[in-house]
């Protein structure tokens, strides 16, 4: 197994960031212990914290550079960074009912609104560079990349989204914000500097994949090659016990008593999921054939692209009971060529029938109970408050 490189604290001052790095925090049970504020010159708290540029001996108030700080434990906003993807999705910083969207107290929305406005206009020169930093453990932080707004795959309109969420106070608004995790394993110390003084993109220590990014629009994201997963565990496509993902997977489970209803709502997951599903349709509810619900998912433009159909099976299962062989195979068998099949289900999928379809290479897209929620999270919906007013709305 490999070790994780790891840098003191006492030498933070003048370190460069390193990809997957482990910076370490101090051994004061106080602030002063804290890793970003000396290592990036940027605040001590907060998941969002600007460098301010410094012209002629003047503070000004131009971001050089800014920093996000992500924990991994906000349940109802979890940011997730794909690495087979080199994409990081961030949630904005505006947590409270009754708060306009932009007005927070470290102005991360108003940033995200302002640098994804510049993207859309082609200003990306004047989008200020993102060091995207994770929780690793106490007070030890693990830098995970250099980021710019967007991604290759979505147009900036689609990158920056708001979306409703709600608490015991109340409705409000946040964003969700797609960034690429650009291909630069390690950022030198003195580009922070330049960034700092107005230089950074004049600097002889500018990243060039960056700089590409910049001058062109080109993305070159840091991608690591997917390790082979033969198959999930139970308890890897259900969500743990005790949490609002459980609760809200529950709800579910006791919200469709009717079958052919939960199959509208295995569709509509289906849909959310994925938006190049342009068409799904039920079956009768009898004679399916083996299929709840057949559709079409477009590859390419809409002028020149290509549809390919597939089946979806629904089961709407309690958590203790899989998905085996036989229900399984009853999609697999109805599968036609060139088709694709999705098997949506509230439990999981048995040891079994998991291997059978790795081994056997069948096109059968996988959602579990734990990937359901997962799935509403991505939409927004992510309280339990949230999830019953969507389901009464929708079923």
């Amino acid at each position: 197994m490999n070790s994780v490189n790891h840098i003191p604290f006492k030498e933070l001052k003048n370190a460069k960031l390193l990809v997957d790095t482990v910076y370490e925090g101090g051994s004061d049970k106080n602030i002063n212990s804290e890793v970003l504020s000396k290592l990036l010159h940027v605040g001590n708290s907060g998941g969002f914290r600007k460098c301010m540029k410094v012209l002629d001996g003047k503070k000004t108030t131009e971001a050089a550079y800014v920093c996000i700080y992500t924990t991994g434990e906000e349940l109802e906003w979890r940011d997730e960074l794909d690495r087979t993807l080199g994409r990081f999705t961030y949630w904005g910083d505006n947590r409270k009912a009754g708060n306009p969207l932009t007005e927070t107290k470290f102005r991360g929305n108003a940033f995200l609104q302002e640098s994804f406005s510049k993207l859309a206009l082609g200003l990306r020169k004047q989008i200020a560079p993102v060091f995207v930093f994770e929780k690793y453990c106490g007070r030890d932080m693990v830098f995970r990349g250099l980021a710019v707004p967007g991604d290759r795959r979505m147009n900036p309109q689609e990158a920056l989204v708001s979306v409703w969420a709600q608490n015991n106070d109340g409705r409000y608004q946040n964003y969700k914000a797609t960034f690429t995790i650009l291909d630069v394993p390690e950022i030198a110390h003195e580009w922070l500097t330049d960034l700092k003084n107005g230089s950074g993109y004049q600097s002889e220590y500018a990243p060039k994949v960056w700089k590409a990014w910049v001058d062109k629009g080109i993305y070159t994201p840091l991608i690591t090659e997917k390790n082979p997963i033969l198959y999930r565990k139970a308890n890897e496509q259900l969500p743990v016990q005790g949490t609002i993902e459980f609760s809200m997977l529950d709800r579910i489970i006791s919200f469709f008593d009717n079958p052919y209803l939960f199959e509208k709502f295995a569709c509509k997951i289906a849909q959310i999921m994925d938006s190049n599903i342009i068409s799904i349709e039920q079956t009768r509810q009898t004679r399916d054939g083996g299929r709840d619900a057949i559709g079409k998912y477009r590859v390419g433009l809409s002028s020149g692209g290509i549809e390919l159909e597939f089946a979806l099976e629904a089961k709407r299962y309690n958590l203790n009971h899989s998905v085996g062989v036989k229900e399984t195979s009853r999609l697999i068998s109805r599968i036609k060529h060139r088709q694709f099949g999705i098997f949506v289900t509230t439990s999981f999928i048995s040891d079994q029938a998991y291997k059978e379809i790795i081994e056997d290479q069948q096109q059968i897209v996988i959602i579990s109970g734990k990937d359901i929620i997962d799935i509403l999270f991505s939409a927004g919906i992510n309280s339990l408050a949230i999830l019953e007013d969507w389901l009464k709305a929708n079923f």
